[in-house]
C-alpha cells in the first residue's frame, strides 16, 4: 500500500481541504446553543423544544451513517462528501428561511444528514492516503478542528450576532460550505478500488456490516465508545452548562465562558494527543492499552464533580472532558484493526455507535434528573444524582472494555 501513500506536502493540503469542512460542520452542531435565546424569544419555543431542536441534527446524522460507510468505501471520500456537503447547504439556506418550529427542526435534520460525512469522508481517506503511525495523529487534529469550531460556535458567534442576526449567520455557514466543497473539489485524490483478495470477503462494500459488527476489535470498543465516548460529547455540547447554572449558581454569562474554556481545552488536548501519539506508537503503546490505562482518570474526575456539587465549577468539567479524550484513541483503531477498503463502513458503524451514545447520554441524564424529583429531592441533588448514575453506567462500560481487552491478549498470546 506504500505507492498509495500522499508526499507530505500533498498530505498536508488534503489534510487542511478536509479540516475546513469539518471546522464548519462543528460550528454548526454546537451554534444553537448560543442561538437558544434568540431563537427562544423569536419563534416562541420552549426548553423542550430547543431539546428537539438540538437532537434534530445528530438525528439526521444518525440516519445516514450505515449508507454512509458502504458509498465511501465504493466511490471513495471525495465524491461521496461532495455531494452530503450539497444537503447541508441546502439545510443551511432552509433554516435561514424558516418562519417556525417545524422549519426549524427540518432543516436541523437536513443539516445533520449533510454534514455526517466531514469526518468519516476523511479518516476513510486518511486510512489509504496516510502512512499507519501518522493516523492516530490526523485523527486526533481532525478532532483539535472540531473543537476549535466549536469554540467559534460561543463568543465570536455573539459577537457576529449583532451585524448579521441568525438568519444572516446562516446564510454566511451556507457560504463557507461552498467554499469548502470548492477546495475539497480541487484537492482531494481520486479514488481508486484496492481490494486484495485476502481481504475481500470483508472488504468488498457489498459484504455489508455483519462481519464489522461481529469484528471482536469492533465489539470490544464499543462499550467505552457509546458510554464514554458518547458522555463526554454529551456534556460537552450540553450538560456541562446546566450544571454550571443550576448546580454551581452561575450566571448564563459565566456558564458561556466555562463552556467557552471547556472546548478551548478540548482543543489543546487534541493537539498533544496529535503531537505525541506516533511516538507512543512507536513505543509499542497501542491505542487500547492506553484507553485501559487512562481513563480511569476521568471517573475520579466525575466522583470529584458529585462530591463536590456546587463547588465543581469549569475547570473540574474540563478536565473530565480532556482525561475523557483517551477513548478518542478507539476510532482510528477501530479503522486500523480491519482491512483498508473496508475503513468506511468500519468508521461509519463505529461513529453510529458514539452518536447513539451521545443521544442517549443527553436524554438519559435528564430523564434521570426528572425522576429523582419523585424523591423529592431539590434541583441540585438530582443533577447530582444524575451524573452519579452516569459514573456507574461509565465504570460499568469500561468493565466491559476490560474484559474484552483480555480477552484479544489471550488470543493473541495463544496464536
Amino acid at each position: 500500500m506504500s505507492d498509495a501513500w500522499l508526499s507530505p506536502r500533498a498530505a498536508v493540503r488534503v489534510f487542511l481541504a478536509f479540516a475546513l469542512a469539518y471546522f464548519i460542520s462543528a460550528l454548526i452542531r454546537a451554534v444553537t446553543a448560543t442561538l437558544a435565546p434568540v431563537l427562544s424569544a423569536e419563534m416562541h419555543l420552549q426548553a423542550s423544544d430547543l431539546g428537539l431542536l438540538a437532537g434534530g441534527y445528530f438525528l439526521g446524522f444518525s440516519l445516514t451513517q450505515l449508507p454512509l460507510g458502504t458509498w465511501l468505501d465504493r466511490y471513495g471520500p471525495r465524491s461521496v462528501i461532495l455531494g452530503f456537503l450539497a444537503v447541508a447547504v441546502a439545510g443551511c439556506m432552509a433554516f435561514a428561511m424558516a418562519t417556525g418550529f417545524s422549519g426549524l427542526l427540518l432543516a436541523r435534520v437536513i443539516i445533520g444528514m449533510g454534514v455526517s460525512a466531514c469526518l468519516m469522508a476523511p479518516l476513510t481517506g486518511y486510512r489509504r492516503w496516510f502512512k499507519p503511525e501518522t493516523q492516530l495523529r490526523t485523527n486526533s487534529w481532525m478532532l483539535m478542528t472540531g473543537s476549535l469550531g466549536m469554540v467559534a460556535s460561543t463568543l465570536p458567534v455573539q459577537w457576529l450576532m449583532p451585524a448579521l442576526g441568525w438568519r444572516g449567520l446562516f446564510w454566511l455557514l451556507a457560504a463557507l460550505l461552498v467554499l469548502a466543497m470548492l477546495a475539497l473539489a480541487w484537492i482531494v485524490p481520486a479514488w481508486q478500488s484496492q481490494t486484495p483478495r485476502s481481504e475481500e470477503a470483508v472488504a468488498s462494500p457489498k459484504a455489508g456490516y455483519g462481519d464489522i459488527w461481529r469484528h471482536p476489535y469492533f465489539r470490544m470498543m464499543v462499550p467505552v465508545g457509546f458510554v464514554n465516548y458518547g458522555g463526554m460529547v454529551a456534556v460537552q455540547t450540553l450538560w456541562a452548562g446546566p450544571w454550571m447554572v443550576k448546580v454551581g449558581g452561575a450566571s448564563a454569562e459565566a456558564a458561556a465562558f466555562g463552556l467557552f474554556a471547556i472546548n478551548l481545552s478540548m482543543l489543546a488536548a487534541f493537539w498533544l494527543w496529535g503531537v505525541v501519539n506516533p511516538g507512543l506508537s512507536r513505543r509499542g503503546l497501542t491505542a487500547e492499552r492506553l484507553i485501559a490505562g487512562g481513563l480511569p482518570l476521568s471517573f475520579v474526575l466525575l466522583l470529584a464533580i458529585v462530591w463536590l456539587g456546587a463547588d465543581a465549577g469549569w475547570p473540574l468539567w474540563a478536565a473530565f472532558c480532556v482525561s475523557s479524550t483517551f477513548v478518542a484513541l478507539s476510532q482510528p483503531a477501530v479503522a486500523l484493526a480491519l482491512p483498508a477498503a473496508a475503513a468506511g463502513r468500519a468508521l461509519s458503524a463505529f461513529n453510529l455507535v458514539i452518536f447513539a451514545g451521545v443521544f442517549v447520554t443527553q436524554w438519559g441524564i435528564g430523564l434521570a434528573i426528572d425522576a429523582l424529583s419523585w424523591l423529592g429531592w431539590e434541583e441540585s441533588l438530582r443533577f447530582r444524582g444524575a451524573v452519579a448514575i452516569f459514573l456507574a453506567c461509565c465504570v460499568l462500560a469500561y468493565g466491559l472494555f476490560l474484559r474484552g481487552h483480555r480477552g484479544l491478549r489471550r488470543a493473541k498470546l495463544a496464536a
